[in-house]
């Protein structure tokens, strides 16, 4: 699967901030839960005042069960799961 260009761009941005030290770890709450997330945003500033551009948050728990990685051939292969899990 190919990485969308928004997905590209997002993550470009990310990298200028964090090289510019421009990069914060804000606690917000869920939307729907109200639990706490822990938000990676970029901090810019426009004719306003500051701008705060939130890019995601940290997975909770163990972030290898949260996600898989692509495989070679694109096809969704769970057989690594367990090899990646234990490598916490």
């Amino acid at each position: 699967m190919a990485i969308p260009d928004y997905a590209r761009t997002n993550f470009n941005t990310l990298l200028r901030a964090a090289a510019d030290n421009n990069l914060a770890l804000m606690e917000c709450a869920d939307t729907l839960t109200g639990e706490p997330r822990y938000v990676i945003a970029a901090i810019g500033r426009d004719h306003r005042g500051g701008v705060i551009t939130p890019f995601g948050h940290l997975a909770d728990g163990n972030p290898y069960d949260a996600y898989l990685p692509p495989t070679e051939n694109g096809a969704d292969d769970n057989s690594h799961r367990a090899e990646i899990g234990s490598a916490s």
